[in-house]
């Protein structure tokens, strides 16, 4: 029988995953708060549900691609309150690895299986089908659900519930803090009267090469700050490893001053802007982010 897909949140991220399950033939059913953001997929197929409810009544895997903590959250207990027993749920948004695990054990409680896959690799990663998938389940539950997780990239098995979690929770501490370096490096390198597109070129030749100074960097010397992922996001991720990191008493000092960066961006109207903003006038954020004037 053909797995029954259900996906919740069709956002920059949902639509583009949802449009490769449909387009990898299996039945789907979606829904979003704005119906408007489903209609390419209803064209193509797609069946629209009205609530989470109706979506976890049809399915066998619910994939669910939202926001933040509280949005998954709701989402999750309206999935888990109406899923029959033996049902897959795949939260492949980014979210509290805490928060998260009591999502699990709640699920388990019901006999939903709940996974977190958290992904990397932005709206571009998305529509090619090439984001990095970071999987917390039990081995059995990860080979239900792996050749669905294929459909949006490489998956890969990091551990138990909540070890997705974490492991996404890593890669954006360090994409927070690359960014910003790399937003220092070709600013300085400007102020200093070098040509930072050829620093850059230069750069990706060495030790200091990396995807965020191909890509972003790129993107910061064109001042294209279109989302991408929006700052507001970016600063939710990098409050999940502050958080974290308090809990556990561990220190993040690189992951504050990513924080208060981003802070900076948001508080000057550009958190819906890409995070690379933070490129345009970094020298008064850098100020502003180690306490000067």
């Amino acid at each position: 029988m053909t797995t029954r897909v259900g996906f919740i949140g069709l956002g920059v991220m949902g639509a583009p995953m949802a449009a490769r399950v449909l387009a990898a033939g299996y039945p789907l059913t979606v829904t979003t708060r704005t119906r408007d953001r489903a209609a390419q997929l209803l064209d193509d197929g797609a069946a629209w549900a009205d609530t989470a409810t109706e979506v976890a009544e049809k399915v066998d895997v619910v994939i669910t691609m939202l926001p933040d903590t509280p949005d998954v959250e709701a989402v999750g207990h309206e999935v888990v309150g109406a899923a029959n027993a033996g049902t897959y749920w795949v939260d492949m948004s980014t979210i509290s690895p805490t928060a998260w695990r009591e999502l699990v054990e709640h699920a388990a409680s019901r006999g939903v299986h709940a996974i977190d896959a958290p992904v990397s690799g932005g709206e571009k990663g998305a529509i090619n089908g090439e984001l990095t998938i970071m999987v917390g389940a039990g081995p059995d539950h990860f080979q239900a659900v792996r050749v669905l997780l294929t459909t949006f990239g490489r998956p890969t098995l990091i551990g138990d519930p909540g070890a997705g979690q974490i492991a996404k929770m890593c890669n954006q501490i360090i994409t927070a803090g690359t960014i910003g370096l790399v937003a220092e490096a070709l600013t300085v390198a400007e102020a200093s009267g070098a040509d930072p597109g050829r620093v850059r070129e230069a750069l990706l030749g060495g030790f200091a090469a990396s995807r965020i100074l191909e890509t972003h960097g790129a993107r910061m010397l064109d001042r294209d700050y279109e989302p991408g992922f929006q700052s507001t996001l970016r600063r939710k991720d990098v409050g999940i490893a502050l958080d974290q990191a308090a809990r556990l008493a561990v220190g993040a000092p690189f992951t504050a001053v990513s924080g208060r960066l981003l802070d900076g961006v948001i508080s000057r109207g550009d958190g819906a802007r890409d995070s690379v903003v933070v490129h345009r006038d970094y020298g008064r954020l850098a100020q502003l982010a180690t306490g000067g004037k």
